[in-house]
């Protein structure tokens, strides 16, 4: 009888061990140092860019196709980003501020294929040295270490604002909104995309959602979550915005994203073990985490917003 329950009680022991690494090594917003030092790790281990590629960010999947590459569909959202936010209809040469720029992914895109003069700013410094050593040096981008909350810019420095998943990193959207709408030309673009929640305070979260935005907060640095009504509400009481704002749900269109972020490890399985022991226990980490959200978005608990309007 033992001999027969013994593979039953491994794989337990198995899976409260790797639940404690999970609680553990919780990454809890403290403050924006927090945000720095965990996207340092996630830069430096390499384990992001080896499966995922340039792009951090969801991807965009069509309704009408299937079968999507992952990598593709990442590539594909900034695209769809940008015709839908206007900022294609901007000319060459164009100077565009990329807030929350990651390994420099998007900013590439929008210099490469818009022909746009890019700076991207991130609060990483690891994530600013990765993106100078992946962008050709013929390529307008430029990018620099600082805060989205003080960023080190004139007023209206630019022709248009793009910001993708980095504002549920900010403990303070509205400075968030305001710096950014500050560094905006009149009559510039405006293009954002981020993680909210649904309204909280028009329809509660159940006993078991406050625990899962509880575990959504603290497993990847988030101070708070809002929802897509109230950032646009931010937006449109700055005069800069003019109250001009329109926004959508996204979650149809990159929920996809979350089951692909895990089926990259199976499909790749010799780059998680090309990083050694120590990658393959972080990329096991990860999974709790991202079902979680996949679960949260499917069921409305957090949305998926984008955000465009005219300085």
């Amino acid at each position: 009888m033992f001999e027969i329950l013994l593979p039953f009680f491994l794989l337990v022991l198995f899976l409260l061990a790797l639940f404690n690494i999970w609680r553990i090594s919780a990454r809890k917003y403290i403050s924006s140092g927090t945000v720095a030092s965990a996207y340092d790790a996630w830069t430096q281990d390499k384990l992001l860019e080896r499966l995922w590629g340039d792009h951090i960010h969801l991807g965009f999947y069509p309704l009408e196709k299937k079968n999507i590459n992952f990598r593709k569909a990442k590539v594909q959202f900034v695209h769809e980003l940008v015709t839908w936010s206007g900022l294609d209809k901007l000319p060459k040469g164009s100077r565009i501020l990329d807030v929350g720029c990651g390994i420099g992914g998007s900013s590439r895109i929008l210099a490469k294929y818009y022909g746009f003069n890019v700076t991207g700013i991130t609060i990483s410094p690891a994530q600013v040295k990765r993106a100078r050593e992946l962008t050709p040096s013929g390529l307008n981008c430029n990018f620099q270490v600082m805060d989205a909350l003080d960023l080190k810019f004139e007023d209206g420095s630019f022709d248009a604002v793009w910001s993708v998943e980095a504002g549920a990193h900010m403990n303070d959207k509205k400075k968030f909104a305001d710096e950014m709408l500050r560094t905006l030309r009149p009559g510039g673009y405006f293009a954002l995309a981020d993680w909210n929640s649904r309204d909280l305070e028009a329809y509660p979260p159940s006993f078991f959602e406050r625990l899962v935005l509880r575990q959504l907060l603290e497993q990847w640095v988030h101070p708070n979550f809002i929802s897509i009504n109230e950032f646009a509400s931010i937006l449109r009481t700055n005069k800069n915005s003019a109250g001009r704002v329109i926004t959508e749900n996204w979650n149809s269109y990159t929920n996809p994203s979350w089951y692909d972020s895990i089926i990259e490890g199976i499909r790749r399985p010799l780059t998680i073990l090309s990083l050694g022991p120590i990658a393959v226990v972080k990329s096991i980490r990860e999974i709790p985490t991202i079902l979680l959200m996949n679960w949260a978005f499917r069921k409305g608990l957090m949305e998926f917003g984008v955000y465009k309007c005219r300085g």
